[in-house]
């Protein structure tokens, strides 16, 4: 190997921690040719756990590194949100068993057909784009803590100094669960982490109930925190939120919450750990 071969080859090892995945796409934007890559797994360098991924030799297949793959190497935008995001904020205990593996992700309707082909021990679920009408920007160097924030969004280091990873934040994860509510059972769990949400932020509360385009998903969350009386409810501003017409019937023979217009399930409280 030439000694220009061999120094791109030393840079390329020295860029990849154990748990970073890259992508042909990141690899070519980088000049190193699909030949070349082939040649560095012939050769022992690489490894490639489906086709157009790959990890350093030895390096460990993570969640984190697949989401890392494709919002750096795919240029997707898309982040780790609802019931996963919640669960890493330290609600884990809230959910059911073994969904603390399910990694939510919003923002997309797809991702490439490698990620369903590695040997994950975490199941990635793509649950298309976020009920919301703010545009999330590609997540690189320009993406700053500012810009991320304006769209309840933030950077989390999830391997410490091995890479970030974008997430929804609280208040907008349990947005995008509320959307998803489809039968009484997932009411209760809603219900659940409402409870233990004391520590929203009604400002950051008041910008992502403005930019909701789900008038489930705004009742749903304003009925549950009025019904656990969060003081941050209090300093939510519903101005320029529209909360839809007539009376929504989420659980058939529920209770009618007359604030937001809303049913919910009867024994809630029986549900409540």
């Amino acid at each position: 190997m030439s000694v220009q071969k061999s120094e791109k080859l030393k840079s390329l090892l020295a860029g990849l921690s154990d748990r970073t995945l890259v992508t042909s796409r990141w690899l070519k934007a980088r000049s190193y040719g699909s030949s070349l890559v082939s040649r560095y797994v012939a050769s022992g360098w690489l490894d490639s756990p489906a086709r157009g991924v790959y990890l350093r030799k030895g390096g460990r297949l993570s969640w984190s590194g697949v989401v890392r793959a494709l919002q750096e190497g795919e240029g997707l935008p898309l982040y780790v949100g609802g019931r996963f995001a919640l669960a890493w904020y330290g609600h884990e205990h809230y959910l059911r068993l073994g969904d603390s593996e399910t990694v939510t992700l919003y923002g997309v309707d797809g991702v490439p057909g490698w990620v369903d082909k590695l040997p994950l021990k975490s199941r990635i679920v793509v649950c298309g784009k976020s009920p919301f009408d703010l545009t999330a920007p590609p997540f690189n160097a320009d993406a700053t803590d500012e810009k991320l924030r304006a769209l309840g969004l933030e950077w989390i280091d999830v391997d410490g100094d091995l890479g970030r990873v974008v997430f929804a934040t609280p208040e907008r994860a349990m947005l995008e669960l509320c959307d998803g509510v489809s039968d009484s059972s997932l009411v209760y769990e809603v219900d659940a982490l409402m409870q233990g949400a004391d520590t929203l932020r009604p400002q950051r509360v008041s910008m992502l109930l403005q930019h909701c385009t789900s008038i489930k998903a705004k009742r749903l969350f304003l009925a549950l925190a009025e019904r656990h009386q969060h003081a941050w409810l209090a300093h939510v501003s519903l101005e320029g939120v529209y909360l839809g017409k007539g009376k929504r019937c989420l659980v058939p023979g529920g209770h009618l919450n007359p604030t937001y217009q809303i049913t919910l399930p009867a024994d809630l409280d029986e549900h409540l750990g």
